[in-house]
């Protein structure tokens, strides 16, 4: 049989409770191939074997959906008695006494915690480079960046020293590093999650989602992150919320789609779905965007491949959204000024791309705080109705191939933000909308490296989004290959 790191977390999950495996088995197992690879990675910025083998050992009978599979904390996230370093120097020495909510429910859910996987400074960029350290490298080459915001979580799956990892996706930072990577990254509904639903944070942006090699991977760790009650009803504290399936139902969108992937029965009970083709971005009237070869290339296999499946495509765009780029800076801005620190030296030794979101967001009226919020509420209308008939909309995940480290600007902020949403123009604007999206890997370059697609789909549309990434992961077969850090 495979070596661990080569089966899935679905499979793994399965040999647990069947008492193929034991937790402390798998764990160490994991624990040494960080030991192996990390450092050259920089997949992880803080590893806790002790309380990882203490955990295993304390499990007990198999409870929770995912007993015993080992994943990691992205360190945005406090976990108590773990340092939480958020990327930053101005954290050092910080270790929380109570954990965050998303641990408790991936607690509940019965996973083993291997530390916390590498952020940016307090996870704004989308890539991962902070200087405190360590540079999440791409596991397909090395001298390349592997993303952001959950960029240590991709290279961990992506490397096999993780069966699957969360993150959270405030502007792409799940969907970025996964599409990077190579491997699948979901960033759900507004509203899915009862920790990390979007709903608390400032213009509903930032929710968590999974990411893994294989789409039935990813929607395991969807229903893990989803905290039940002993019922099977979600326990959500918020009066907003997404409609929810039952328990196993993502799982099985997954699953059974993949299924039928060679026998005809396409979409939902046989049916095709139709599915919009676009490079449309809602950054194209405040930055010069260009999409590359490569990623065209990516988009092309993708929409072939649906279309080989049976699936009606067909040509889309949205309206120009010109007003977009400054509300959603303004947007951006605002919530970084929230970031708990007032102490102007420690603001100063910040990195300059933080300390300039900071300062700015503190200088931004609230009547242009209103106005931006306004604004971009209208364009989430627009953006859900121009859905049309369309069941789901493929984009490029990325316009660029994975940056070289040190690519973008450190020293000018406002040219560094450009840069960042010239390399990633297709994600902010569904987190503004609210809606989910699923990037997996279509296209390898020439060099070697991985290209992918979006696909968005409607309100609470996730299932379809799963059933049409498995559809591509079954003809494309993407988990089989593996980057030169194996």
């Amino acid at each position: 049989m495979a070596a661990l790191h080569e089966q899935t977390a679905l499979t793994l999950r399965d040999r647990l409770r069947a008492g193929e495996l034991s937790p402390g088995e798998v764990t160490d197992h994991f624990l040494a191939r960080i030991a192996a690879r990390n450092d050259a990675l920089g997949a992880f910025a803080h590893v806790t074997p002790d309380s990882a083998r203490e955990r295993a050992a304390a499990l007990g009978p198999p409870s929770g959906i995912l007993w015993g599979v080992p994943t990691a904390d992205k360190d945005l996230w406090n976990r108590a008695g773990v340092p939480s370093g958020f990327g930053s120097r101005a954290m050092a020495g910080f270790v929380p006494e109570e954990s965050d909510d998303v641990v408790r429910d991936l607690d509940a859910a019965g996973i083993v915690s291997l530390g916390k996987t590498a952020t940016p400074e307090l996870g704004f960029p989308a890539y991962t480079e902070p200087v405190v350290g360590p540079v999440a490298r791409n596991p397909w080459d090395t001298s390349r960046g592997a993303g952001g915001s959950s960029g240590g979580a991709a290279v961990a799956v992506a490397a096999g020293l993780l069966p699957f990892a969360p993150g959270s996706d405030g502007g792409g930072s799940v969907r970025i590093p996964a599409a990077a990577c190579g491997v699948v990254g979901l960033k759900p509904t507004r509203g899915l999650l009862p920790a990390g639903s979007g709903i608390e944070g400032l213009g509903g942006l930032v929710v968590n989602g999974p990411i893994a090699r294989t789409t039935a991977d990813a929607a395991l760790l969807l229903e893990g992150m989803l905290r039940r009650t002993p019922t099977g009803e979600v326990d959500h504290r918020f009066t907003l919320r997404t409609p929810v399936q039952h328990e196993g139902a993502y799982l099985a969108a997954a699953r059974t789609a993949a299924a039928r992937g060679h026998s005809g029965l396409v979409g939902g009970h046989g049916s095709r779905f139709r599915v919009g083709v676009t490079t449309w971005n809602a950054w194209e009237f405040h930055y010069d965007v260009t999409v590359e070869p490569e990623a065209h290339a990516a988009l092309e296999a993708g929409t072939r491949a649906l279309s080989g499946l049976g699936h009606e495509l067909e040509d889309h765009s949205w309206d120009p959204a010109p007003e977009f780029g400054d509300a959603f800076r303004s947007l951006w801005m605002a919530g970084a000024s929230a970031v708990p620190i007032d102490d102007d030296a420690v603001l100063d030794s910040l990195e300059p791309l933080t300390s300039w979101l900071i300062r700015r967001g503190r200088e931004v009226p609230a009547r242009e705080l209103a106005e931006a919020l306004a604004t971009l509420t209208q364009f989430e209308r627009r953006l859900i109705a121009g859905f049309g008939d369309l069941d789901a909309v493929i984009t490029p995940a990325l316009a660029m191939t994975p940056r070289p480290i040190g690519w973008f600007d450190a020293e000018d902020p406002d040219r560094n933000f450009m840069q960042q949403c010239q390399y990633t123009p297709f994600t902010s604007w569904l987190n503004v909308a609210g809606l989910p999206a699923i990037t997996v890997p279509t296209h390898w370059t020439d060099d070697g490296l991985p290209m992918g697609v979006q696909i968005v789909g409607r309100p609470g549309g996730e299932p379809t989004l799963l059933a049409l990434a498995a559809q591509l992961e079954d003809v494309l077969r993407w988990p089989e290959k593996h980057p030169p850090v194996w």
